[in-house]
């Protein structure tokens, strides 16, 4: 018997799970406390289950648990944990204090398939998406495992999450449940290099989640070499989608912006990202390049990025820099890669 992975499942998935085997349906919400209040990873510790049930569970299901292959800790503290998955692929997350805040960094997909030229993550290209339980598994390890408090959380990771929206979205609403783990929607971030017809599904998610757009170019000439996704999805019409979302959500958009020396740091730059932010009522989150082996970029001096900063602000857009941690071990924007398992 092929089985499956329960945290695959939503909660009203599980109830409809437990009438096939003539179970009643408020056992599902016992699952739900075992499987994210408690963070069990065997049926057998789902105490006031009947072993009657419980035997049901383990003949039909499983409960995956993702194998810590090896993990790093930077001197500024950010850590980031490689995960080997079940078909021996692999996946990084990290977790990134910062100023009373802990944010963990998700990824979705194994590889990407977008390939944008400063990103590690696609530089194996595209190997599969992640399933619901691969991405809530990330957050599960580290909050059961090494009893890491987590306040914030980003799909920011390897992997572009638009592309993957179905395990995604389900991963987001099982992270909201208050019978699962109860994070509020706002304390979650996706992050998308302009996927439209993403955008547009990710429009009717019932849930007052963040959307950031990562950007990092204002022409359509310097987009599509920096990110070929914008030769489908161009400059224009990725905006027109952005206004559509920010009127029908009602939601402030992030702009992510990574600062490249002498490619994207020009004045000419920044007026144009300010026009774009203006336009879309938008806050900008300024990221200084984190070099990465395969690309020829450098990151901006201190001078530049504060110019840069200024100029923006000049023309009153609201804008946060966001400092590249975990540099030293691999960690930071655009950095992660996840390692071959021949490199084990």
């Amino acid at each position: 018997m092929d089985k499956k992975d329960i945290r695959n499942f939503s909660l009203e998935e599980i109830q409809a799970k437990m009438k096939e085997i003539f179970e009643p349906t408020y056992r599902a919400q016992q699952i739900f406390f075992w499987l994210y209040k408690k963070g069990v990873n065997d049926f057998s510790q789902m105490k006031n289950l009947a072993a009657s049930l419980r035997d049901k569970l383990s003949t039909f299901y499983y409960i995956g648990i993702p194998e810590l292959a090896r993990s790093f800790i930077s001197p500024d503290k950010t850590e980031k944990f490689l995960f080997r998955l079940k078909d021996n692929n692999f996946i990084e997350t990290v977790l990134i204090p910062a100023q009373g805040r802990n944010t963990v960094c998700l990824s979705t997909q194994v590889g990407c398939k977008y390939g944008c030229r400063f990103c590690a993550s696609g530089l194996n290209g595209f190997t599969r998406n992640l399933t619901t339980s691969e991405i809530l598994n990330q957050l599960l390890h580290l909050k059961s495992g090494f009893q890491h408090k987590m306040t914030n959380f980003v799909f920011m990771g390897m992997g572009e999450p638009l592309d993957n929206y179905e395990n995604v979205s389900k991963a987001i609403s099982i992270m909201n449940d208050p019978k699962a783990l109860g994070i509020a929607a706002r304390r979650i971030t996706v992050s998308t290099c302009g996927i439209i017809p993403g955008i547009e599904k990710f429009k009717q998610l019932d849930l007052q989640v963040n959307l950031s757009i990562s950007l990092h170019a204002v022409t359509n000439r310097l987009r599509d070499e920096l990110m070929p996704v914008n030769k489908k999805y161009p400059l224009e019409k990725l905006i027109k989608s952005c206004e559509d979302f920010e009127k029908s959500k009602m939601r402030m958009i992030t702009l992510e912006y990574v600062l490249i020396k002498n490619k994207n740091d020009s004045s000419e730059d920044a007026d144009g990202l300010a026009a774009i932010a203006k336009r879309l009522k938008a806050k900008v989150n300024l990221i200084p390049y984190s070099p990465v082996f395969y690309f020829k970029f450098e990151s901006p001096t201190r001078n530049g990025v504060s110019t840069f900063m200024n100029r923006l602000k000049k023309k009153m857009v609201k804008v946060t820099l966001r400092e590249s941690k975990g540099r030293d071990i691999q960690a930071a924007c655009g950095q992660l890669a996840g390692i071959a398992k021949d490199k084990i």
